[in-house]
């Protein structure tokens, strides 16, 4: 049966069961010799025919091809696919095109010179020249080559006319540029089968081409074959890795990091930008243990972190609420010589604020205006909310003048910042001023978190009005009210010696659907008894759930306006729901037993 190859029309193939017939068939008149046949005239048109013998055939009977191609099993042997390549070229160089015995005009050499050097060979079935002679010599098959030829250009590989490294590689650098991932993959895997060794760069581009058109399967299949022949860098890594990674998830891909680092010639190839890679991975992921122990590997094998590293591992860090691993790699990347970006800079002073070292905070704010980095709002904000809390009012207001320097705009989170600062350094009036004048600008919207802090200060300077007032404005503006703010608004009545009006806000509460805490009843137990109401005091107990601390403060209370009567009662009740009255309720209870009682006690 005679075989035309597809894109070879100058040269076709003759198998049959006897070796001593086996022919290639081409257009040339002439008798051409070759080292291992002839070329003779055949019956019908004149046609060359190129006949070999089985001198240097070969045996392939569990010959394996690459990227997955299935196992040949042949019954017969096959000629050296060397010799296949030398009578190619000689068929190449016939101008004639012979097609399933037929002569035409032209040939698609002559339509198109570019194409000259890269011919399909069509293997047939699993990608083998060989494939389409059967185990059994099945002479009923369909002979058409033309019919077995509709594989994906993936499973095909090609003829190469030129067998120069340098060229190919970089036409496999070309049609990956050009994203054509299959053509790109035919051309590397057809130099793979000749023999030829691409160049790392061509390599290391067809696996980007690859992954950028989801062909992961396929470009692990090249990976896989890219470490066999140690064309693998840390680039190569990286890619591979990250799509790993994208696809199948981050244990995939630290499984398959663990088996490169275990082997000791590849950890060689393993470089910082792997390490880096890895990190970004679980960084992506918000998964801050597995980055740390990244980190920890990194040093374990000698590699020294660079800039980008370190970016990384603090920002997820601080991402994470892990301020003190944010920090300690901060320390390690400035012992390490290594100069901060601005990311890493503003994602410190947040580790730094949030762990109240307002000092290193404030010296890396500086040491981004010495190195001409523009500090954002939030890093600002940041240092002066940590100055507050430590009661450094003069600097938290120096921050915010240069906060305005810089351009930004104070924001609500900038407001409270400064309230807390005074409010923490018992400056109430000041902060009460400051709200007035938060309030009368428009540009600010005013929020919960903002009224509570004033309702503090009110609070504490006992101003009840002003805090009723600022209570029904945020009832008014439909902001979600919360128990902390009655709790002060209570709180502002207790110092006034304002009782009704604590019990009316304690009541308005209860019809808001607000649980009182255990501020909430202490605080009115308190405005009870000393404005001696008695009666609304022991309601209070009642209706709330039994708590030993309610009890201490009800009954010390009594012992102190004289209502050792009541006092006692509350005493003997709270004993008999279990709850344990402390030191000082002891005390007062045994001053004021009388002394039978205190003799049968001691009984």
């Amino acid at each position: 049966m005679v075989h035309v190859i597809k894109n070879l029309p100058t040269l076709a193939v003759s198998l049959d069961g006897n070796e001593k017939n086996n022919r290639f068939f081409c257009s040339r008149r002439d008798t051409l010799k070759y080292p291992h046949g002839k070329l003779a005239l055949c019956s019908g048109k004149v046609k060359g025919c190129l006949s070999f013998n089985s001198s240097r055939l070969v045996n392939a009977f569990e010959r394996y091809t690459l990227f997955g191609i299935a196992q040949l099993k042949l019954s017969t042997v096959l000629f050296s696919f060397k010799e296949v390549n030398n009578l190619c070229s000689i068929a190449l160089n016939v101008p004639c095109e012979l097609c399933d015995g037929e002569t035409t005009k032209g040939s698609d050499i002559e339509k198109d010179n570019s194409a000259k050097d890269v011919y399909n060979l069509e293997l047939s079935g699993k990608d083998s020249l060989m494939n389409s002679y059967t185990e059994n010599f099945d002479t009923n098959r369909p002979s058409s080559f033309l019919e077995e030829t509709k594989n994906p250009v993936e499973n095909r590989n090609l003829y190469l006319e030129e067998l120069d490294e340098k060229v190919l590689s970089k036409r496999i650098l070309k049609l990956s540029r050009l994203n054509k991932p299959k053509s790109a993959l035919a051309m590397y895997k057809s130099m793979i089968f000749s023999g030829l060794k691409p160049d790392l760069h061509a390599c290391n581009s067809l696996l980007s081409n690859l992954l950028r058109n989801e062909m992961l399967d396929d470009a692990l299949k090249v990976f896989n074959s890219m470490k066999a022949r140690e064309l693998t860098t840390g680039h190569t890594y990286s890619l591979i890795l990250k799509a790993v990674a994208d696809a199948r998830g981050c244990d995939t891909a630290i499984n398959m990091f663990r088996e490169l680092i275990s082997s000791k010639n590849l950890r060689e190839n393993i470089d910082i930008v792997v390490y880096n890679t890895m990190i970004s991975i679980f960084a992506k992921a918000n998964n801050w243990d597995q980055a740390q122990k990244i980190w920890k590997i990194l040093h374990y094998n000698g590699q020294v972190g660079t800039t980008v590293t370190y970016r990384l591992l603090i920002c997820t860090f601080v991402r994470c609420g892990q301020n003190e691993l944010a920090i300690d790699a901060y320390s390690e990347m400035i012992h390490n010589g290594l100069s901060p970006e601005s990311d890493t800079m503003h994602a410190i002073i947040g580790a730094y604020s949030r762990e109240g070292k307002y000092d290193s905070a404030l010296n890396v704010l500086h040491c981004m205006l010495d190195s001409e980095l523009k500090p954002n709002a939030r890093a600002c904000n940041a240092v002066i909310n940590s100055l507050g809390k430590a009661g450094k009012v003069k600097l938290a207001f120096e921050i915010y003048d240069l906060m305005k320097s810089l351009g930004h705009a104070p924001d609500v989170y900038t407001w409270n910042s400064l309230l807390n600062a005074l409010n923490r350094a018992n400056r109430y009036c000041d902060a009460i001023q400051l709200f007035e004048r938060i309030r009368n600008t428009q540009s600010v919207i005013l929020n919960v978190h903002l009224y509570n802090t004033v309702l503090t200060s009110y609070h504490r300077l006992g101003l009840w009005d002003k805090s009723v007032q600022v209570l029904w404005q945020m009832e008014a503006s439909e902001l979600t009210v919360s128990t902390a703010s009655y709790n002060q608004v209570i709180g502002a009545c207790e110092v006034a010696r304002r009782p009704k009006v604590a019990i009316q806000v304690y009541y308005r509460m209860v019809r808001q659907k607000h649980s009182p805490d255990i501020f909430t009843l202490l605080s009115l137990m308190r405005v009870c008894i000393w404005a001696s109401l008695y009666n609304e005091a022991v309601e209070i107990l009642k209706l709330s759930e039994p708590n030993g601390s309610l009890y201490n403060a009800a009954i010390q209370g009594m012992c102190l306006t004289g209502r050792l009567d009541l006092a006692r009662k509350l005493y003997m009740e709270m004993r008999e729901r279990s709850l344990q009255p402390d030191g000082k309720t002891r005390a007062m209870m045994l001053q004021n037993l009388p002394k039978d009682s205190r003799r049968n006690r001691k009984r």
